[in-house]
């Protein structure tokens, strides 16, 4: 007989992993403190934007294999799937794992299987999660078990990548570990691999520290080639044929619930000792007052100007706005005097200077900045934008345009990166 299964968390991870769970024939609570959250799934539908998501939710809701509330149920597995933000002084906010965790102390009993998936500081699992579980009174070592199993997908491709992806589960015993790795080898066709929890910890903190670090360098090295007058572009193409080097690409900054945050868990512990990581995240921290000071620079001033952003999301092709440097951009713009921001995203509804559409955004602008190279931007009819534009001035932070189709058009292109 199957366990029945508590996802504690229904976002982003935790209601694709819950739906995959149902699907593959499992009874499952899922769980949010958020009512409307629970209420709509109650209904079958999701809040969150993920191809196939809702398809396969209202299947397994359609099933009763997937019900939703705001406590936890008596289960035989709990995975908890909450956020880990960070705090303003760039610390983890531990305190939705504390209290996920804290609320099934009540009903956890012998044998049951508790699964950290929530990106966390090392030492999560055996500084914060067996502590509280030991207040359950249960022999935590010999009567739970427990792991630390992160996640390993990426927004617009979840459900695939679940399935599809290579799995770490770490657990505070070898009997933890293989007890979560059957679990999940009810759908995932990847290979799992077992360690130790703290290692686990470490290895999605250093997968994601791994590309921002990356990140970093093609930042600095974008603004190195300013200064030199030559295309950042050019170097990371031409350097990028040798057979060794794969450089990443700069950017208007690096937002996401991972690369963005992940990093700042390692420093948080090891902040002598980290030099690289904290330096990585702080060169990547300031690319949006790198572009807003670049957009100063095109306009001579900002003030009593119009600025008009394409995508406000982290990433192109996706609603999640969650770490994004954009929104620290929009910040910096508000700062200015008599300023006028206009915003288009087809992704996003509810964000302030949101306009209907790109021409209504565009209208009397002095500046259009490229954020995010959603791929539905390149059926924006230019000529068209730059007969609603007061000034034909664009700021391409991604290299997404045509640098010659924009000059003959008549606009002032400008790209992150790349020196006059």
């Amino acid at each position: 007989m199957k366990e029945k299964i508590c996802v504690l968390g229904l976002g982003y991870i935790g209601l694709p992993t819950a739906a995959m769970f149902a699907s593959n024939g499992y009874d499952i609570v899922g769980v949010d403190v958020n009512k409307k959250v629970v209420d709509a799934l109650n209904k079958g539908e999701i809040i969150i934007e993920e191809p196939y998501l809702d398809v396969m939710v209202r299947d397994v809701v359609k099933s009763g294999k997937l019900k939703a509330y705001v406590k936890p149920q008596v289960s035989d597995v709990y995975i908890i799937a909450v956020p880990t933000p960070i705090n303003e002084d760039k610390t983890a906010d531990m305190s939705f794992v504390i209290d996920a965790t804290r609320s099934i102390v009540p009903i956890v009993k012998k044998g049951d299987i508790v699964i950290l998936e929530s990106t966390s500081p090392p030492k999560t699992i055996d500084d914060i999660i067996v502590p509280i579980l030991k207040e359950s009174k249960l022999n935590v070592e010999e009567d739970l078990y427990i792991a630390h199993s992160p996640e390993r997908v990426i927004p617009g491709k979840i459900l695939f990548e679940l399935v599809e992806n290579n799995r770490i589960v770490g657990g505070i015993n070898e009997e933890s570990s293989e007890k979560v790795k059957r679990l999940y080898q009810a759908f995932v066709k990847g290979d799992i691999y077992t360690t130790n929890a703290t290692t686990a910890e470490m290895c999605k903190l250093t997968e994601n520290t791994f590309r921002d670090v990356n990140i970093a360098l093609a930042n600095e090295l974008a603004k190195i080639c300013e200064e030199m007058g030559i295309n950042v572009w050019d170097v990371i193409k031409f350097s990028n044929k040798h057979p060794r080097v794969n450089l990443h690409q700069p950017g208007p900054g690096v937002g996401g619930h991972c690369i963005a945050v992940d990093p700042w868990f390692i420093v948080e512990k090891f902040p002598q000792i980290a030099n690289l990581i904290n330096l990585s995240r702080n060169i990547n921290d300031s690319m949006p007052e790198y572009v807003f000071n670049k957009s100063r620079k095109i306009l001579g001033t900002l003030k009593d100007k119009k600025i008009t952003i394409l995508g406000v999301t982290y990433k192109p092709d996706v609603d999640d706005m969650r770490e994004s440097p954009i929104i620290e951009l929009v910040e910096l713009f508000e700062e200015i005097s008599g300023i006028t921001i206009s915003i288009y995203d087809p992704f996003v509804e509810n964000y302030k200077y949101l306009e209907k559409d790109v021409y209504s955004a565009c209208k009397d602008s002095d500046l259009l900045i490229l954020g995010v190279n959603h791929k539905l931007f390149k059926e924006i009819d230019m000529n068209k934008v730059n007969d609603y534009m007061r000034c034909s001035n664009i700021l391409d932070t991604r290299n997404f345009f045509e640098n010659d189709q924009l000059s003959n058009l008549g606009f002032n292109y400008n790209l992150l990166g790349k020196g006059k």
